[in-house]
């Protein structure tokens, strides 16, 4: 099984695609509770060249809700992490598979949620 859901962007530049994708993740519920420019990060610390990575961490606070309701210590693989890289020719998005993350919990109702968050985050990324 996968653990993302992928999509790339052709011809265009990371800025763009992160400003497409928090539009798309805010018009499914979704905020952004953290940013990682590992890019930056891997200069600044390592003092390494590489192409744009960016890590956002969505939310969307009724679903987050609603599981941690279910199983309280699901708080330990929240947010949803949402990955911007340069490529060849454009930029991919990739957006964890919620179901995927969650198979180490045995709760079917946690289960439900991720179906329902996979599904907001999928019609996300196809809107990017």
């Amino acid at each position: 099984m996968t653990y993302t859901i992928d999509r790339k962007i052709a011809d265009a530049s990371i800025d763009d695609v992160e400003a497409r994708a928090r539009k798309a993740l805010a018009e499914h519920g979704f905020g952004v509770l953290t940013e990682i420019d590992v890019q930056a990060t891997m200069k600044k610390k390592l003092d390494v060249d590489m192409p744009g990575y960016r890590i956002i961490g969505a939310c969307n606070p009724n679903m987050a809700h609603r599981a941690i309701g279910l199983e309280p210590r699901v708080g330990a693989m929240l947010p949803c992490n949402v990955i911007l890289r340069e490529v060849v020719d454009g930029v991919e998005v990739s957006v964890i598979d919620p179901v995927a993350s969650m198979q180490a919990i045995d709760n079917v109702g946690l289960k439900a949620v991720a179906g329902e968050v996979r599904d907001q985050l999928a019609q996300a990324l196809a809107e990017v």
